[in-house]
């Protein structure tokens, strides 16, 4: 998965190091390695995190699931979490298993196992009330960012970069300054997903991001856009100009 911020709570170096190993080699970001229950906390709510994987025990204490009850407490902050563990105890179990866990693993780990549970951690997730998944279920939207799949990965995608989408048949294009992206949805569907007072539709074809402007000719139906990029202002939708604060 390109792009996806993993936080790695293990107190044993050559663990961590191989964990670190197979997600940065399949593309994964790692925000960092805590190896107490007090770096965890520091590092998930200083840093940009999609996903923890998280060893129950820390320092002989089961802190990991201490650190997976204060994480889900407030839903304005909780993230999903794969449980890693070598205690076979049940009784840690059912402990763990309240937190609902989205996965709960053996030591040691087995590489695919890590890979295929983080995936769908974060498929499920972020597939919650609060998010849409389009026709094919291959784009996670919320209020912030996106997961596209995108070959066999899911990549993430700031919506503030969005600049313009573009229908084109059955299928929409989204193009941000680096990337371009297609996704089997409607352009009235992810539309209805979007920040209504930033983007905007011009034309039938045509959704931009009115932060993304950087000139309008009416005369020419023509809509410029960051990185020279540009997209058709048509009159149905010329009403758009209307919401922009604009001196004379």
């Amino acid at each position: 998965m390109d792009n996806v911020n993993v936080l790695i709570v293990e107190d044993t170096l050559a663990e961590s190091n191989a964990l670190k190993k197979v997600l940065q080699t399949n593309n994964y970001n790692i925000t960092g390695v805590a190896t107490t229950f007090k770096n965890a906390l520091d590092l998930f709510y200083n840093n940009s995190v999609d996903i923890v994987i998280l060893d129950i025990f820390l320092n002989g204490n089961p802190d990991g699931i201490s650190f997976a009850e204060t994480i889900s407490m407030n839903p304005n902050t909780s993230k999903p979490f794969v449980f890693l563990t070598s205690s076979t105890d049940r009784k840690i179990f059912e402990r763990a298993k309240l937190t609902q866990p989205f996965s709960y693993l053996m030591k040691p780990f087995n590489e695919l196992e890590i890979l295929y549970a983080l995936e769908i951690a974060v498929e499920k997730f972020y597939a919650q009330p609060d998010v849409f998944l389009s026709e094919e279920e291959n784009t996670i939207i919320s209020n912030e960012y996106l997961f596209i799949k995108k070959g066999k990965s899911l990549k993430k995608v700031l919506v503030k970069d969005i600049i313009y989408i573009e229908v084109e048949e059955k299928y929409c294009n989204i193009i941000t300054e680096n990337e371009k992206f297609v996704i089997l949805i409607s352009l009235t569907k992810i539309l209805k997903l979007l920040d209504a007072s930033c983007f905007c539709r011009t034309h039938r074809n045509y959704i931009v991001n009115t932060e993304k402007i950087t000139e309008i000719i009416p005369a020419d139906n023509l809509i410029i856009l960051s990185g020279d990029h540009k997209a058709t202002l048509s009159e149905t939708y010329k009403d758009f100009t209307k919401k922009i604060r604009t001196l004379k």
